[in-house]
């Protein structure tokens, strides 16, 4: 579509262009769009229909925006920012430089620009920062007829109108009725009768995370945003939660990997930047190891007398790492998705030591067979066996434990996760080792 595009651009053949952008969705158009020199930039969006050009254009990524805001007029610019949806017309303006937020603001209309403030003060990562305020609402005492009246005269301008919000006269939230219960519903019945009062909420401030775990939980298709009077005050669609999702994700990947989180995608961050948010972890991770270096250099006189006993560091250090990794992940996860939880500490000690046990002595077993073999050393092949199940069997437990620890203690559990773990146990397992080592050989 990119070549066609370009080509009717080039060709000047603006209306068959019209007509084929009148076909394609959005999102296709955005990805188009992201990839055209200015020029054709600014022309081919001016063919699109009203709707279709905010849809495409809130499709679009940052850059892609900012190069046609800076290219298009003002009255144009005033038509698109006071058309998006509020929780997209702030993403928009934190998004951009500030040079294009002064002249975004200033072609938003009175009442829109109150509305982004108020959104801009809400902490970042709260269910208020990512709320969109326009959402469907009806009174108690209307009847299904003048609900839909209401629907039709202010739903073109909502974000979503399956769900309908009832409010009182103070505009707190009383109930909900979806457009699947009034489209069945008779037309003369009172709204009260049919709403839902069992209502499930979230407050502006609490964490976005919170908001996952409840639209997942209760299958919404948008969660209502109340004050702290109860007062309804927005709502998160999923697509939106779909967005925070991505975020959470891929800031734990980076956590976990000892990289400082950022939202700017790979190739838009700077080598400086690249460099800022990994460079501090490992520095840390570095240093740290040094501890390991010095527990070696303590037992230089086991190595004079059984050379063979170096073979297996890398081997035992690298498997502890690889455990605590593979626990620690797992655990993760499973707060994650709420399936662990802070009290349950000792069911993943008594499981992690269950499944430690198994695999120890499965790799200590494997790797004995593998010295007596190849060395016919049984002496060694003890030593290395019950280090395996000794590093193993920490490993797992400190894998499992202390990310469950560090969020009883308010730290954000993946950042002590694989880096941390894998260099904890490495100074364990080589400590371990050498222990062993000096118990059953007399080095």
């Amino acid at each position: 579509m990119k070549e066609k595009i370009t080509t009717l651009l080039e060709e000047k053949k603006l209306n068959e262009l019209k007509n084929v952008l009148a076909e394609m969705h959005s999102y296709d158009i955005s990805e188009v769009f992201e990839e055209l020199p200015i020029e054709h930039l600014v022309i081919a969006y001016r063919l699109l229909a009203k709707d279709k050009a905010v849809d495409t254009f809130t499709d679009m990524d940052s850059d892609a925006q900012e190069k046609l805001i800076n290219a298009i007029t003002d009255k144009e610019l005033n038509s698109i920012v006071n058309d998006l949806f509020m929780d997209d017309a702030v993403e928009l303006i934190e998004e951009m430089p500030s040079n294009v937020v002064k002249r975004i603001l200033k072609n938003v209309n009175d009442d829109n620009r109150k509305i982004i403030n108020n959104l801009l003060k809400y902490p970042d990562d709260s269910a208020g920062s990512i709320m969109t305020t326009e959402f469907t609402d009806l009174k108690s005492f209307m009847t299904v007829e003048e609900a839909f009246t209401r629907i039709k005269k202010i739903g073109i301008n909502k974000e979503t109108i399956y769900n309908c919000y009832v409010l009182d006269e103070s505009r707190k939230l009383i109930g909900v009725v979806s457009a699947k219960e009034l489209l069945l519903a008779d037309r003369d019945a009172l709204i009260k009768d049919i709403m839902n009062t069992n209502l499930i909420t979230i407050n502006t401030l609490d964490d976005q995370e919170e908001v996952i775990n409840k639209i997942r939980d209760y299958n919404f298709i948008a969660m209502p945003v109340v004050d702290m009077e109860n007062r309804l005050v927005g709502i998160i669609t999923v697509d939106d939660a779909i967005d925070v999702i991505q975020e959470e994700v891929s800031e734990d990947i980076e956590k976990m990997a000892a990289i400082r989180p950022t939202k700017e995608e790979y190739f838009k961050s700077s080598i400086f930047r690249h460099t800022r948010s990994r460079i501090v972890w490992l520095i840390i991770l570095m240093l740290s190891s040094i501890l390991t270096g010095y527990i070696i250099t303590q037992y230089e006189d086991s190595f004079a007398v059984l050379p063979m006993l170096v073979a297996f560091i890398p081997l035992l250090m690298a498997t502890a790492g690889n455990c605590g990794a593979q626990t620690s992940t797992l655990v993760i996860r499973g707060m994650a998705v709420d399936e662990i939880s802070s009290k349950d500490l000792w069911k993943v000690l008594w499981k992690e030591v269950g499944v430690s046990i198994i695999v120890g002595a499965l790799l200590a077993i494997l790797m004995a067979i593998v010295i007596v073999f190849y060395y016919g050393d049984l002496p060694l092949a003890i030593v290395v066996g019950l280090a395996l199940i000794g590093t193993v069997s920490m490993a797992k437990i400190l894998g499992g434990l202390l990310p469950i620890i560090a969020k009883r203690l308010h730290i954000d559990p993946a950042v002590i996760a694989t880096p941390l773990i894998t260099t904890v146990v490495d100074v364990l397992a080589v400590l371990l080792y050498f222990q062993i080592a000096v118990l059953i050989l007399s080095v």
